[in-house]
């Protein structure tokens, strides 16, 4: 610092004259930079130049870098104006600096094996199938909480005090949620306030059961309020059968065995209307979707206006499907054959399920059965107290050659045989 001073003293007499004032030096000088040991063969392993060491050491000393020693350690100390050099490794940058960027060479990453299924698990992958499939139906997604008010989450099979929120964000959201239906149903009833009572809207996310590990499930579920215009008739039956179907093919495009599934008329919880409402499973445990209409007696107590429909279905509950060696479909196979159609009526006992019935029909020949389904059901004048008749529709689809009339009496016999042991029916006389 003096010596420079001294040289600019010097240039200012020289060149305007007068006389120097004696030196005044406030504070202390920075203290000298400490050296650094550095091995050439550094620069090649940190930036993967392969350089020869003199290039290496030329470089440093033409950048003001003092050098002692010989490799592999070389003492370095850098210039006083270089502060920012602290280490082995900004030598090794300055090195690259001057030898250039471009100079650097370029290794790709190492390749990974593709994984075969894919980046994502089953329930993501149905998480995305099912959000397009409600979007492609004309519903809205919404994004909701996770919590609930206690009072809302009694109301739909929850509320236990294990899921009660020490430190809740809101009053109102002081408890995990048991359903999604809340939810859905609050922010209809906020849409109808506004002036948009008829709304479709769903969301995919996590409900609660319980504080355990394994008591959170995926749920995807969805609300219909059918405010349309005013019908002679209601509509009410349209709108749940609407519901259902769209129920049905939400399910199918997520693979579950739809063929299979049961409907038992009975509600899943006490927030679904009595005989407005069912369940979808596979056997008496697995139950897949619940819908139908929201009870009144929810809807008052949660200061919504009916009528709301809605559906809820757990992703967990569904059923991985089978892997195939191949992701090829499987050939279409066309008969060239008209089809055939036979109608039955059968007698069953009132509470039975009808689609017992044509489940069974199906199973007497899956080869040559091709569908059935139910088109009557009749009590009354005629049939027996604690029965109900059931008359359904029979698809016959002959594969490699025209059926002769025993063969269609063959097959019509075992359709009634099917249902005579699978639940019990009897034709009607």
């Amino acid at each position: 610092m003096v010596d420079g001073l001294e040289l600019a003293t010097q240039l200012i007499l020289e060149l305007c004259g007068g006389e120097p004032s004696e030196i005044a030096i406030a504070g202390a000088p920075p203290p000298p930079r400490s050296p650094v040991e550095f091995d050439p063969a550094y620069v090649k392993r940190l930036a993967g130049l392969d350089l020869p060491e003199a290039r290496i050491t030329g470089v440093l000393e033409a950048l003001g870098f003092s050098l002692s020693g010989a490799a592999p350690t070389i003492i370095v100390t850098p210039p006083t104006w270089r502060r920012d050099v602290d280490g082995a490794a900004d030598l090794v940058e300055e090195v690259a600096r001057i030898s250039g960027f471009d100079a650097l060479p370029s290794t790709p990453l190492p390749e990974t094996a593709f994984r075969p299924g894919g980046v994502l698990t089953a329930r993501q992958a149905r998480m995305r199938i099912a959000r397009r499939a409600m979007a492609a139906m004309g519903y809205q997604e919404t994004i909701g909480w996770s919590f609930t008010s206690q009072k809302a989450a009694i109301l739909f099979g929850g509320g236990d005090a294990r899921l009660v929120l020490a430190n809740p964000i809101a009053s109102e959201l002081d408890c995990m949620r048991p359903s999604a239906l809340p939810g859905l149903i609050e922010a209809a009833g906020r849409n109808a306030a506004r002036g948009f009572a008829d709304v479709a809207l769903f969301e995919i996310g996590p409900v609660f059961l319980g504080d355990g590990p394994n008591d959170q499930r995926t749920t995807v579920a969805g609300i219909v309020a059918p405010h349309g215009p005013r019908r002679w008739d209601g509509g009410a039956d349209a709108d749940l059968y609407a519901l259902k179907g769209e129920l049905m093919a939400l399910l199918e495009e997520l693979g579950a065995p739809t063929g299979p599934l049961q409907l038992v008329q009975q509600p899943a919880g006490d927030w679904w209307r009595p005989g407005r409402a069912a369940k979808l499973q596979l056997g008496p445990k697995a139950v897949l979707a619940a819908f139908g209409e929201i009870h009144p007696r929810v809807l008052k107590a949660m200061d919504v206006e009916g009528p709301i429909l809605g559906f809820e279905l757990w992703l967990e509950a569904i059923p991985e499907p089978k892997k195939r060696a191949t992701k090829a479909r499987a050939p279409l196979s066309l008969s060239p054959l008209m089809p055939l159609r036979r109608d039955f009526a059968f007698l069953i006992d009132q509470d039975r399920p009808a689609g017992e019935l044509v489940r069974a029909a199906v199973a007497a020949d899956k080869a040559l059965i091709a569908d059935a389904r139910v088109f009557d059901v009749y009590q009354g004048k005629g049939v027996e107290d604690g029965f109900k008749s059931v008359a359904i529709e029979v698809v016959i689809q002959p594969r490699d050659k025209t059926l002769t009339e025993a063969e269609i009496e063959a097959l019509s016999q075992a359709i009634v045989a099917s249902a005579a042991k699978a639940c019990g029916a009897r034709l009607r006389s």
